[in-house]
């Protein structure tokens, strides 16, 4: 069938009505051609009988003198849009070109079949079409609210001898290109624009069909996408013998131009950082070119963080349309003039820092008299730092008792001074600290003795404890204004620098404490020079000369240095000659006298002698040793052996040092 049919040209099914003035194009394709895939077109006139050559794709003498002067022009001219189809193109086509047009195709064919030219009506009709916006030559400026509602119009009419249909469309221009709004097609369809669905579901966009053939282009709640100029643009539409529709010519107008006035909302302070106890004062301004009636509602927002959404904050205050504020103690609101809304807070605390935006809906009275909200903004969020009242103060340390030793007591006074405008609602807590002292430049940090928190609990450090369990260090508040750390007995490793620091806290209106001020005293150092201890004994025979059965006396006197306090406990010994056989180790622990010059016999066995040898303390650093009927057996090097102890922590006594006193000798035949 395809080899029977052979070559087709086409062109659309006449006749064609256009409209003087406008651009014509008239299509023309061919298929089932054997030959090149690129075919040439001859298209020709007729307003009667016989045809005219217009143009041609493949030779540039087809053109008739009639045309040549429009063709050079590029007034009529042709423009392929595939291998195998062409348009013909007139510009401003009139009556003159009324009539029948043909479109030829050479023959490429191995055999001649089917058609090679076809003919198309071409009808001009006059130009009815008339599009108009207000009686004003020029476009109208319109200046809004955001949230107000407006009305644009736009007449068109035609007079077309055919029977035409219009395609109106709103459009605006914000930038460079005109973007649609809202339709009303050929076919009698209202169709929005991308963008607008929505609104015009809606109602806030609207085209109506009005009397003396107006379109006018309804808006309400106007915001700031609604500004930009506006145009009106109509076509004509003629359906084809096709019955398909043909768009014949389009016209548009500008309407107007139209800028909308953003409301804003801002909050103007001049006391973004406050200090406590005073008024904080905020100012929320609805900035607006409104001039007819309207009220405002406000509403005043509190957020830690400038992120937090209108639902993680925390609500102030309110003001209705009606000027009805909601309750609140320290909070409040009045409306200052007609566009700003003063928030008051009194009393501020520190824990009032953090943000503050305000939101504001503006309502307008209808006709109906209710209202209606047209716009709705939050202000940006304002910083404000509430700066803690602090109390004005001196702190002073002293040591009370400083160790010259160890083992001696360590008192440090830690006082409040110079306290300006002391209040009820400020209290004072101290912290202990410690830094070791060293030779070296090394950098020492100071370790944490004890701290208290805000209601006096004392919380010991890591340093101290375990003796502060143990009684060891004691922290107690010496006067209202003075606390104390006491060390009971200060040990080496107790050597150097301490401090204090007194907080101030303040009471907010939780009744919480939280702290406002450190105040750091100077630093005490606690030392004493350590050196090695020294101990003396001395013992001194009071008789030269005496004999079997006399009485021996001796007398060992002491002396120590660098011991605190001492007490002395004395040992006397006996060498005896190793002829002796009652103590074959040499020496015999006779008597001694401990610290509290408690006497105890060590090694004296004779039983006829008990009360034969006697050991007392003549003075604190003389002792004095006698035995009575001396005998033979007695002879021997008689020594004192002395300890001297300091006192210790807990009352003990503590070991410091040995010494051991020159022999005194006992020779019966040397002394007889």
């Amino acid at each position: 069938l395809a080899f029977c049919r052979g070559r087709v040209v086409r062109v659309p099914k006449g006749p064609l009505i256009r409209v003087v003035g406008t651009e014509v194009v008239i299509p023309c394709s061919v298929s089932d051609y054997d030959g090149p895939s690129e075919q040439n077109f001859d298209w020709e006139f007729s307003r009667d009988t016989d045809f005219v050559r217009i143009v041609s794709t493949w030779d540039s003498t087809f053109t008739s003198e009639e045309y040549q002067k429009r063709v050079g022009h590029g007034d009529i001219k042709l423009r392929r849009s595939s291998n195998d189809a062409v348009e013909l193109v007139i510009r401003n086509i009139q009556p003159s070109d009324q009539g029948r047009y043909k479109c030829s195709t050479p023959s490429t064919d191995a055999t001649v079949q089917g058609n090679y030219d076809a003919e198309v009506q071409v009808k001009v009709i006059s130009d009815g079409l008339s599009v108009s916006g207000s009686k004003a030559r020029s476009s109208m400026s319109l200046r809004l609210s955001e949230g107000d509602s407006f009305k644009l119009r736009c007449s068109a009419i035609t007079t077309s001898p055919e029977h035409t249909h219009l395609h109106v469309t709103w459009q605006i221009k914000s930038g460079s290109t005109w973007r649609d709004i809202l339709s009303l097609t050929h076919e009698g369809k209202f169709q929005p624009g991308p963008g607008y669905e929505e609104r015009y579901r809606n109602g806030d966009i609207r085209l109506d069909t009005g009397a003396n053939d107006t379109y006018p282009l309804s808006v309400s709640q106007a915001s700031s996408v609604d500004g930009g100029a506006y145009r009106c643009l109509v076509s004509e539409w003629v359906r084809g013998a096709d019955s398909s529709w043909q768009k014949i010519q389009e016209k548009s107008v500008e309407i107007a131009s139209v800028a909308i006035q953003r409301t804003d909302v801002v909050i103007s302070t001049s006391n973004a950082s406050v200090t406590e106890r005073d008024s904080l004062d905020l100012t929320c301004n609805i900035t607006t070119d409104r001039s007819g009636i309207f009220q405002a509602e406000v509403m005043w927002y509190f957020s830690a963080s400038p992120d937090d959404t209108l639902s993680d904050a925390q609500v102030l205050l309110s003001m209705d349309r009606d000027s009805v504020v909601s309750d609140s103690t320290l909070v409040s609101l009045s409306h200052v003039d007609r566009n700003s809304y003063r928030l008051l807070v009194r009393d501020v605390d520190v824990e009032d820092s953090g943000y503050y935006f305000c939101q504001a809906a503006v309502w307008v009275p209808l006709h109906n008299r209710s209202w209606h909200k047209v716009v709705e903004r939050t202000s940006a969020p304002v910083g404000v730092v509430v700066t803690a009242l602090e109390p004005d103060y001196e702190v002073f340390l002293n040591a009370s008792k400083t160790p010259k030793f160890s083992d001696d007591p360590t008192e440090l006074n830690c006082r409040i001074t110079n306290v300006q405008d002391r209040e009820a609602n400020i209290r004072f807590t101290v912290s202990w600290y410690y830094r070791q002292r060293l030779r070296s430049d090394d950098v020492v940090t100071e370790e944490l003795l004890a701290t208290m928190d805000a209601d006096w609990t004392l919380l010991p450090g890591d340093r101290s404890r375990e003796r502060t369990q143990n009684g060891e260090i004691i922290f107690f508040k010496k006067a209202v204004d003075t606390f104390s750390l006491r060390i009971q007995w200060t040990s080496e490793s107790d050597r150097g620098d301490y401090f204090c620091v007194i907080s101030a806290w303040s009471r907010h209106r939780n009744n919480s404490w939280v702290k406002s001020k450190d105040v750091t005293s100077a630093s005490v150092s606690i030392f004493w020079a350590t050196q090695d201890y020294t101990l003396t004994v001395e013992a001194v025979k009071l008789k030269p000369f005496f004999v079997a059965g006399h009485t021996f006396e001796m007398t060992c006197k002491v002396s120590s240095k660098n011991i605190k306090t001492p007490r002395y406990s004395v040992l006397i010994t006996a060498e005896k000659p190793l002829t002796d056989q009652s103590n074959p180790n040499g020496t015999t622990r006779i008597i001694s006298l401990n610290q509290d010059s408690v006497v105890r016999l060590e090694d004296w066995t004779d039983q006829t002698r008990v009360d034969g040898v006697v050991l007392e303390k003549v003075q604190e650093n003389e002792f004095r040793y006698r035995m009575y009927q001396t005998q033979i057996s007695d002879a021997g090097l008689y020594r004192c052996v002395v300890t001297a102890w300091s006192p210790g922590g807990g009352g003990m006594w503590r070991e410091a040092v040995n010494g051991l006193s020159n022999p005194i000798q006992i020779d019966f035949q040397m002394s007889g």
